[in-house]
């Protein structure tokens, strides 16, 4: 089965103008997008309804109006928030778009200290927040010509993204974290083992081996980098493939559970229709038949 990629390498829109908008209804169209990380900025404005956003292992419930900032190489996913779930935009942009020539004062003043970790800004904001009273008017102008961006709307576009960067800034400040963004950074190493030997059994010990961590410092750093426990960690990988594979095939559900590491089916039962309020059978008919 294919993976959801830890580190997206899409290019979002074309490779002379990489910006894109998205437009998502989460559960109708997904029920969560794990966590991954990308050489991109992000933004995710909520139209309406509820939806969680979990940046750094801090979750985040944005409601109509709000928006979060999501800075390149910034480890975060996207889930149900409240069982009506909701609507939102990804507004992508790579960095690239502001640099002009090679020494470009500008992108090395604005641009790098972002890409380097030299400033951090409060990413959740609040529609009642200064930042986003003062993006808003962007954004709107972002998804309203979003589908005529690559024909008659470039400059509009490319000013708009300026102004957000200049926001940006404004809000922002020097960044002192560089211990625990190296920390953080490795972490990374415990996620790529999970993907790649899930369906096996993966001790902590191990995972902690490949961060070069300590069994205890390891369980600590991971709580903070993605939420959860890695064992919860874990059992959610396994269980949003196994969704995956019922959602898209027609394998028996043991052969999806052992598939997807779990060796006990009753144990599988009963930790997936924790997580998605159904049996796999009735998720399957679900997702098979559009509903």
């Amino acid at each position: 089965m294919e993976h959801t990629p830890l580190h997206e390498t899409k290019i979002h829109g074309m490779i002379t103008f990489p910006y894109s908008v998205y437009r998502v209804k989460i559960p109708g169209w997904f029920s969560s997008f794990p966590l991954h990380w990308h050489d991109d900025f992000e933004l995710i404005y909520c139209k309406e309804g509820q939806v969680q956003v979990t940046l750094w292992g801090r979750a985040y419930k944005l409601r109509a109006g709000d928006l979060i900032v999501i800075l390149p190489h910034a480890v975060h996913s996207i889930e149900q928030a409240g069982p009506e779930g909701g609507e939102y935009f990804n507004i992508m942009f790579h960095p690239s778009l502001f640099q002009g020539s090679e020494d470009d004062l500008c992108y090395s003043k604005y641009v790098l200290p972002f890409l380097n970790g030299e400033r951090s800004m409060d990413c959740f904001c609040p529609a009642a927040s200064p930042f986003s009273q003062a993006v808003t008017p962007c954004v709107l102008s972002l998804l309203a010509h979003r589908e005529d961006a690559y024909s008659t709307r470039e400059l509009l576009i490319k000013s708009n993204l300026f102004l957000l960067l200049h926001y940006m800034n404004q809000y922002s400040a020097a960044s002192g974290g560089g211990d625990s963004r190296l920390s953080y950074s490795r972490l990374k190493n415990a996620l790529y083992y999970i993907q790649k030997f899930y369906d096996r059994d993966v001790s902590i010990e191990q995972a902690a081996e490949q961060c070069g961590f300590s069994k205890s410092h390891f369980m600590k750093l991971f709580k903070e980098f993605t939420g959860m426990s890695f064992n919860a960690y874990l059992v959610n990988y396994r269980l949003d493939l196994a969704a995956k594979q019922l959602s898209e095939t027609n394998f028996k559900v043991i052969d999806i559970a052992g598939n997807c590491g779990f060796h006990n089916q009753s144990y599988f039962t009963r930790a997936f229709q924790k997580k998605y309020r159904k049996t796999p059978l009735a998720y399957r008919a679900a997702a098979q038949s559009g509903l």
